[in-house]
C-alpha cells in the first residue's frame, strides 16, 4: 500500500493583509493609555481613599468633660 501526501502549493497572503489588525490595536492601546492618564493616574495619586468624596473632616473639642453630675 501506497502512502500518498498532497500538500498545496503555499499561498502568498502579504497581498490580501492590509495591516487592519496592528491599526486597531494601535488605536486601541492609544485610547487605553488616555483613559488611564485621564482616570488613573489621579485615583492613584489620591491612594485610592475617598473616590470622589472630598475626604471627610471631622472637628473634635480640645477637652471633653467627664465629670457627670446626676441629679436626685
Amino acid at each position: 500500500m501506497t502512502t500518498t501526501i498532497i500538500n498545496p502549493a503555499p499561498t502568498n497572503n502579504s497581498t490580501t493583509s492590509s495591516g487592519m489588525g496592528f491599526l486597531i490595536g494601535v488605536i486601541t492601546l492609544i485610547v487605553f493609555g488616555f483613559v488611564f492618564f485621564v482616570y488613573g493616574l489621579p485615583l492613584i495619586k489620591q491612594g485610592l481613599s475617598g473616590l470622589g468624596s472630598g475626604g471627610i473632616q471631622i472637628t473634635l473639642p480640645k477637652t471633653i468633660d467627664v465629670n457627670v453630675q446626676q441629679e436626685k
